[in-house]
Order: C-alpha cells, then structure tokens, then sequence
C-alpha cells in the first residue's frame, strides 16, 4: 500500500512538472528579436552615465536623488509609457548632501587625507576651517569610557581601533566558478530558520557592540567639532560609507563626521600612540533638507493589450538610491540601468503586451527596503496583517536586480519549486550567454523581498559578483568606470525576455503559500 501511496504521489509530481514544462512555448522569433536589439543596440551604458555622473550620488532624498529620478521618469515618458511619475510612498525624512569636504594632516608634516562625510552630520563649526590637535579615546570597557566625558566638546575626536592592514594577495573581481553554479542548481529547500539565540554578556562581540553603542552615545552628548572614524573593512584608498547621523522629521543633527581611508586613520592613531601630536585642518559643510519629507519611487507603465490580462501585472525594478561616496553605479544604477534598458528593448522591438508592464525604481531601499516596503503597502498587502488588495492577485512577478555590474548566471527561486521547470525553459536561449543556473535558494538584502513578504513571487537574479564586495558596494569607488558594458546588455536581454514571456503567458506564474501576517521584529527582510 505504501509503495503504491509513494507512486500515485511521484506520478502526480513528475505530471505537475511535465505540464508546467510543455506549456512553456519558446517565442524564438522574439527571443531572436530582444537578443539583436539587446546586444547590439543597446543604449545601457547611456542610461547609466545619465544616472550617476550626470546625476551624482542619489542619496534618499536628496537632490541628487531627484536629478536621477526626474530624469527616469522623464526618460520613460519619451519612450511612450504611460502614467511616468514620481509616486509618493509616506514620509521618510530630511533630505542631506555634503557642500564641501577638506581634510589635512598639517603636523607632523602636511599630507591631504581621503576623506568623505557620513550622511546626515552636521558641518565643521564657524566659517572658516578647523584647526586643532586630535584626541585619541581608547577604552576597553565603558568604565574606562567614562573618564573621558566633559574632555571632548569643541575637539577633534577619533577612536581606538585594532585594526590591521593585509596585503591583497587575492584579485578584487571575480565571477561564478562553473562548480559554485552547480552546487547552487543542486541545493535543496531548507526548513525555516528558527529565532536566534540570544548574545551572552561574555560575548566578545556583543561587548563590543555595547561599547560602540556607549561611545557613539558619549560623542553625540560631547558634541566634538569633528569625528574622524574607518570603516570596517576596505584598504588601498578605498573607503566604505554610509550613515552617520538620524534623518528623521524633528530629529537633532549629528555632530561633523568624516570616514577616513584606513591608510591616513591608522597612520594618525600610530604617531598619536607614539607620543608625536597630530593636528588635523579640516572643512566640512553639509546640508539638511526638509521642505518635503515624503519618499518618492519613479513609476511607469506599458498598458496591457490583451482584454481578458490587461488588468494584471508584470513588474520589474531595482532601487534607483545610493549612498554617496561614489556614484552609485553597481549599486544600484547597474540595476536601474538594466530595466530602463529592458523597457527601452521592448518597445524597441515593437512588443504589444496582454499583460501590464510596470517599471518601477526604488527609493529609501538603502535605509531598509522603504520605497518598496511601503508600495507594495499600499498597493497589495500589509504583511502584518496579511489583508490582499484587489491588485495584489493581479501581480504575476516582480524581477529584480540589484547585485552589481555582473552579468547573470541564473535566477533564485526564492523557494518557488513551481517556477522552476518555466524558468528552465525561458533560460535556454541564453545557456550560450552564460545563464542557466536555477536555484532554490534565496538572496537576501534588497527589493523582490517585499514582495515575497505578501505572497508576490519576487525574483533576483544570479549575477557575477564582479568586484561588488571587494571594492565598489557602498564606497568612493562605486562609479561609472567600474561598470561592465558586456555584462549590462547581457543581463538586460535576459530581463527582456523573461519580462517578455511573463507578459504574454496563459496564466500567471505558480505562487507559494499564502504567508502569515508578521510581526514588525519578524518580519523576513
């Protein structure tokens, strides 16, 4: 009995899977289509010179976020869509953009320092530089913390820090070894992760974080002229930041603060250790932003054709916001690039969709997923609750990307095993591009995660990592020149076609199980 229990099931298996892959029909027409305009007419690398060094950085409502978003949604417009606008999502916060930034070692001897301030500090104070020497706060525990309060109002402030520079043995770029791909296409769904236990008090790192969190509380209290600090990783001039300061309506400003290379910051901390004063010159001017605290996505849309599908949804997108260092380049105007790019080929090949095609780019996703969060709020579902719109069952997938300039090797299936067999078959025109990895398993960290929150099969693709951790993700560095043109129109053809099939499909993609509603702390993004 249980034999033939265990083959009724494996029959009804491989027949679910068997008529999920004979329904998928190759439009190899269009395919050919999408892969000649894609690859070699493609306008990729223009959209992304317009979004990063016409634009600039695009930080979360900042001006120069509005360059780049104003600009795309004009750019949409042009190309026909229809409803192109800047769609407001709920309040974020202040807007913030550094004016100007000087900082130089004057003695021992004179050296110019890389330096870039975190976002949402304050300006050095008074109108012309800051000149002084700077204190060093070493502390081990927050007793040792604390003789150091009422000393540091007024100074030039940096921290201890054990780090170490190591020489870089190994390349900054790389790409998917053909082993790695296989061990991902042959991964297996895991059981959900349970909560995490909870740091002891002995935990090294949780000490750690306590006494960062007891030393960012003292500097903020103290408020010192100027904070120099480094970040946790990244060396030969290259330097990773983001935040360092609240942007929230009514919150008060952080005091000036600068990251500096690891280079000048151990180089300081050296001479100071060693009893040789340091005097830093320094001029930071910054501004705050808050007329308008609303966050903003660019949306637009190719209407559906088709009567009966017109009403229902195919979305692409990539978050158009950076953090301010760089340009934002591979993060994330690569993405934004892409599916501009997807758009800009698809009209290009004169594609009449039944579905509705809906372009969508992201604000706030820096700062935690908010302009996607907060759409997909307002237009589908709370995933607290877990109350579906009307729309939200009219949405067939949203395709993400978001994981650099590399070039894409596949697609995770964010534990979808339905999807599988149809992304297979949309995958083989492309095998010779390099793309045909199918995997289960999730990537985490950016925009489908929204959507797979409510119950939307969200989807990011696999991408060649290219020098995204090493060097560019979140630093000086993340500029147009580290694009990869070849890498772009690749990945912008295979968008095409996938956005492409899923338009034109008798039916909307498989979906997993309804999720429960998730509390705020649970919730899985």
């Amino acid at each position: 009995m249980r034999k033939l229990i265990f083959f009724i099931i494996l029959t009804s298996f491989f027949s679910v899977q068997f008529s999920y892959s004979q329904e998928e029909k190759a439009d190899t027409e269009m395919v050919n289509k999408i892969r000649k305009e894609g690859l070699e007419n493609s306008k990729v690398m223009e959209i992304a010179m317009y979004l990063t060094d016409v634009s600039g950085p695009r930080l979360t409502a900042s001006p120069g976020y509005m360059r780049g978003a104003n600009w795309a949604k004009n750019k949409l417009s042009e190309w026909g869509l229809s409803n192109a606008n800047l769609e407001p999502w709920g309040e974020f916060g202040k807007g913030w953009e550094q004016k100007k930034c000087y900082v130089a070692m004057t003695a021992p001897y004179y050296n110019p320092l890389i330096a870039m301030p975190r976002a949402w500090t304050s300006s050095t104070p008074g109108k012309k530089s800051l000149k002084g020497e700077v204190v060093l706060v070493k502390a081990k525990d927050t007793v040792e913390l604390i003789k150091y309060a009422g000393t540091l109002k007024g100074k030039i402030v940096m921290t201890w820090s054990p780090a170490q520079m190591k020489p870089s043995f190994e390349a900054d770029g790389n790409r998917y070894a053909d082993s790695t791909l296989e061990k991902m296409g042959k991964a297996e769904k895991s059981a959900a992760q349970g909560p995490r236990p909870q740091g002891q008090q002995n935990n090294p790192q949780v000490n750690q974080f306590i006494l960062q969190r007891r030393m960012n509380e003292l500097l903020n209290k103290e408020k010192p002229a100027l904070i120099l600090t480094m970040g946790a990783r990244g060396n030969d001039g290259t330097i990773f930041v983001s935040s360092g300061g609240p942007y929230t309506k009514g919150s008060d400003e952080a005091p000036a603060s600068v990251v500096l290379s690891s280079d000048d910051y151990l180089r300081i901390q050296r001479l100071i250790v060693a009893g040789i004063p340091v005097t830093i010159e320094a001029e930071v001017k910054t501004k705050f932003y808050d007329e308008d605290l609303n966050g903003y996505n660019v949306v637009a849309e190719i209407p559906g054709t088709d009567p009966a599908l017109k009403d229902e949804l195919v979305m692409l997108g990539g978050h158009l916001d950076s953090w301010h260092a760089g340009t934002g380049a591979t993060d994330n105007a690569a993405g934004c690039s892409v599916m501009m790019e997807v758009i800009r080929i698809l009209k290009a090949v004169g594609f009449q969709p039944r579905r509705t095609i809906r372009i969508a780019l992201w604000s706030g996703e820096e700062e935690g997923l908010f302009g996607s969060r907060n759409y997909v709020k307002n237009h589908f579902a709370d995933p607290a609750k877990m109350e579906p719109t009307a729309e939200h069952a009219k949405v067939s997938a949203y395709y993400n990307l978001d994981n650099g300039t590399g070039k894409i090797r596949g697609i995770y299936l964010q534990g979808n095993e339905k999807v599988r067999p149809i992304f297979a078959k949309w995958l083989e025109p492309f095998k010779d591009l390099g793309a045909s990895t199918i995997t289960i398993n999730n990537t985490g960290g950016t925009d489908h995660l929204a959507f797979d929150a409510v119950g939307i099969p969200g989807f990011q693709f696999i991408q060649d990592e290219i020098e995204y951790n090493t060097r560019t993700h979140h630093t000086n560095m993340d500029t147009y020149d580290h694009l990869v043109p070849e890498d772009l129109k690749q990945a912008a053809t295979i968008v095409a076609s996938f956005v492409y099939n899923t338009a034109q499909r008798e039916e909307k993609l498989p979906r997993k199980e309804m999720p429960k509603p998730q509390a705020q702390g649970n919730r899985p993004f």
